[in-house]
């Protein structure tokens, strides 16, 4: 969705258009009456006014990072490189005083600031940003792995803890 709008920045919520016909594994949906191609997938989405804001989630790039490390695509760090570049020309706060905001409208050029900013902007979506263009040997993800909120763990062999439970006789 971060394409789609006039800011790069993806909204908070998209309602998809799935017809009124409910579709069967193997079938195919109809096509728009339209031979405009741009027409067709516009048709497949709306995004409507109150759910047009930006709160700077990290879900996106969280997947484009580990995307990235799996797959070695470089257009997963183009479409982050790209994300980013919206966030630095949309969200920065003016004045240069090193602050973000979330946003009211990612159709709107400039988008209506929030005067708010989340706190997984900074904990969650630039660290995912920042490792998408890391050396891969920063947080290997075959040595660490990254909880809901983008901490970092490391990988133990389970073998080497015990808990002393053994199983009891069954009970009939």
């Amino acid at each position: 969705m971060y394409e789609v709008t006039k800011t790069g920045l993806a909204p908070e919520i998209v309602w998809f258009e799935a017809g009124a016909a409910v579709l069967q594994p193997g079938d195919v949906p109809p096509l728009a009456k339209s031979s405009d191609d741009e027409a067709l997938w516009q048709r497949d989405y709306t995004i409507k006014p109150l759910d047009a804001h930006n709160l700077q989630r990290p879900e996106t790039v969280e997947s484009l990072f580990m995307m990235w490390r799996i797959t070695r695509d470089p257009v997963y760090r183009e479409w982050g490189w790209r994300i980013f570049k919206a966030f630095e020309e949309h969200t920065a706060v003016e004045g240069g005083a090193g602050g973000y905001s979330s946003v009211n409208d990612v159709n709107a050029v400039p988008p209506p600031m929030r005067d708010n900013m989340e706190s997984f902007w900074l904990a969650e979506t630039l660290k995912y940003l920042y490792l998408l263009f890391s050396p891969d040997d920063l947080l290997p993800l075959d040595k660490v792995v990254f909880n809901t909120e983008a901490h970092v763990f490391p990988r133990m062999e389970l073998g080497k803890f015990s808990t002393g439970w053994e199983r009891g006789p069954r009970i009939k």
